[in-house]
């Protein structure tokens, strides 16, 4: 790493380290309770939070959130994992839920499948534990990082336990994190911030805290993506947000470079104005993205049920056209045993769709499946 990218006004530590090779490693100082905001950064700061309260306000009158709430998180698990170089296209995601399988090798596509699919696991575990009262803290994110890595390529990588280790981050090791005899200090201080008082405004504070918890880097792998997971939740819990509507990776991923040089300046420089800037402008963009594609969902849905209902559909029908908004994807088995039905009936049900044109027929693979591409393109696409 270069130290000389530090100057005096850094946030933290230099310290040198001779393993895996002599370099200096940077042990960040504890996050500040209190921060004399720039007075021009306050239109931007309630830009940022009254775009966040429509989004929750938005969520919170959903008849079911869950229904439009798991896309949206299917969304995130891929767009996070992606920054990390694992890649999975929505369709793939969505097919290996319906049929889960184990890898063949360290080279089977399954394998970035599963690790996407970890993800939402990882994600609503923490949501649970949070709603069963346990607080965000070290346990919780050791679960979290658990559940991300159960069954995947970086298990090996002690899935659920703090690295014992040195790492370093980007080629050429363009970031050291501390050492890992300093890793468990840099962490109690962590979770003792997250229950002191602060007069910091609880949005600044979030990102503040996901600034830390990247900068101490805490396990061997999955830190990105534990981060990005915390993030969401820890909005959530301090903005009382009715449920994890905000999910900032799509932002970090378009501007990936600058959100990691925004994250070294603050390190190397205590540069943290660029950086709330840049997360509130994030906060700004993704609220209103996630409610444009909730406000098309909702549309959709009633347009989905008006469609069958005009077409005389029965009860069943409905509870599968409602059951798309949570998996876009069926196959004529699964409809059959979801639906509790024979095959013939269900394959009668899914022609009858794509008659509605709700559902159409994939590319071929076996068994085969059908999708429903509004839903899929309002979900997944890019707006």
């Amino acid at each position: 790493m270069d130290g000389k990218r530090f100057t005096d006004n850094k946030l933290g530590d230099l310290e040198p380290i001779t393993l895996p090779r002599p370099d200096v490693a940077f042990v960040p100082a504890s996050l500040p309770l209190t921060w004399p905001m720039p007075s021009d950064m306050w239109p931007l700061l309630m830009e940022a939070r009254e775009s966040l309260a429509r989004l929750d306000g938005v969520g919170r009158h959903l008849n079911n959130p869950q229904l439009l709430l798991v896309p949206l998180q299917q969304r995130e698990a891929l767009r996070s994992s992606s920054m990390e170089g694992t890649y999975a296209t929505p369709e793939e995601l969505l097919l290996y839920q319906m049929d889960q399988r184990e890898p063949s090798s360290d080279v089977d596509q399954v394998n970035a499948w599963r690790e996407v699919l970890n993800y939402s696991r990882a994600l609503q575990l923490g949501v649970n534990l949070l709603h069963e009262g346990l607080p965000i803290s070290l346990r919780l994110i050791r679960e979290m990082h658990k559940t991300l890595l159960s069954g995947v390529r970086g298990q090996d990588k002690r899935p659920g336990d703090f690295r014992d280790c040195q790492v370093h981050v980007g080629a050429g090791a363009r970031f050291v994190p501390p050492p890992p005899t300093r890793v468990l200090g840099c962490l109690d201080s962590f979770e003792k911030y997250h229950h002191a008082d602060s007069t910091i405004d609880p949005l600044i504070r979030a990102f503040m805290a996901h600034y830390q918890f990247e900068t101490i880097h805490p396990f061997r792998d999955g830190n990105g993506r534990v981060g990005r997971l915390l993030l969401s939740l820890t909005v959530a819990h301090w903005m009382n947000l009715g449920s994890p509507w905000l999910y900032m990776s799509a932002f970090f991923e378009r501007h990936k470079d600058e959100y990691i040089n925004r994250l070294f300046m603050v390190s190397a420089d205590g540069q943290w104005k660029p950086w709330i800037g840049f997360c509130l402008q994030g906060v700004i963009e993704q609220a209103n993205d996630t409610i444009r594609r909730i406000d098309q969902l909702v549309a959709l849905r009633e347009d989905f049920v008006n469609r069958v209902t005009q077409s005389g559909g029965s009860a069943r029908l409905h509870g599968i056209v409602e059951g798309l908004f949570t998996s876009p994807v069926v196959t004529i088995p699964r409809v059959a045993s979801t639906a509790g039905v024979t095959y013939p009936t269900a394959k009668s049900d899914v022609a009858r769709l794509i008659d509605l044109g709700i559902l159409k027929e994939g590319a071929v693979v076996t068994p085969k499946y059908f999708f429903s591409a509004p839903i899929y393109d309002i979900a997944f696409g890019d707006q």
